[in-house]
Order: structure tokens, then sequence, then C-alpha cells
């Protein structure tokens, strides 16, 4: 099993950043993809970017390309996102997921995800 703990969230106005962060803890899990989505009041969940451990394959929404960055870190087992020039859509629960497999062409569908963290609130005023 893995255990995932985000953290990071709040309140920020908008075209300010954040940063979340998400820790990871259990089995090895190395080899596995860590992805960030994100779910709005009404809204389904959404993918946000992932990044595979070593940080050399990234991928994002469109939606946030340019404005958050995604990273990882082995030694911290700690998978993070800055986010910068937020806008009130930004504002969403965010949570963090592990795959055990890395499929290129999946990452950005939530069932590719085996473990999830609690998610972590982000808002956004205008």
């Amino acid at each position: 099993q893995v255990q995932l703990v985000e953290s990071g969230g709040g309140l920020v106005q908008a075209g300010g950043s954040l940063r979340l962060s998400c820790a990871a803890s259990g089995r090895t899990f190395r080899t596995y993809a860590m992805g960030w989505f994100r779910q709005a009041p009404g809204k389904e969940r959404e993918f946000v970017a992932a990044v595979n451990w070593s940080g050399s394959s990234t991928y994002y929404a469109d939606s946030v390309k340019g404005r958050f960055t995604i990273s990882a870190d082995n030694a911290k087992n700690t998978m993070y996102l800055q986010m910068n020039s937020l806008k009130p859509e930004d504002a969403a629960v965010y949570y963090c997921a592990a795959s055990r497999y890395w499929s290129t062409a999946n990452l950005h569908i939530s069932g590719q995800y085996d473990y999830w963290g609690q998610g972590t609130q982000v808002t956004v005023s205008s």
C-alpha cells in the first residue's frame, strides 16, 4: 500500500501563488507515476498534471500549462505542484494520486491511479 498526504492548500488572491506538497509513504513506489487532480463543487474530477519520480517526464492539462509546475523529489518521497498566476477557476479540492504504471496515454485518466490522498482545498478570491 501507498499512503499519500497533501498539504499547502489555502486561500489566495487571484494572481497569487501556492505550492502544494504530496508526501508519499509505504511500499516502494519509485516506478510509479504521480499526478495531481482537482475537483470543484458540482464538477467532475479533472486532471491537472503528472510526473515520473525522476522528474524527467511531466504532463499538464492545457488549462494550467505555463502557470503550474509539477516536480518530484525522490530523496524526500514528495511531489510538488507550484501554482502561479492563480485564477478563480483554479479553486477546487486538489488530490494527489499515484499509479503503479507509467502510461503516457492514460496519465489524464483518474482510473489509471491506484492510490489517492485526502485532498487539500485551494480557494482563489477575485
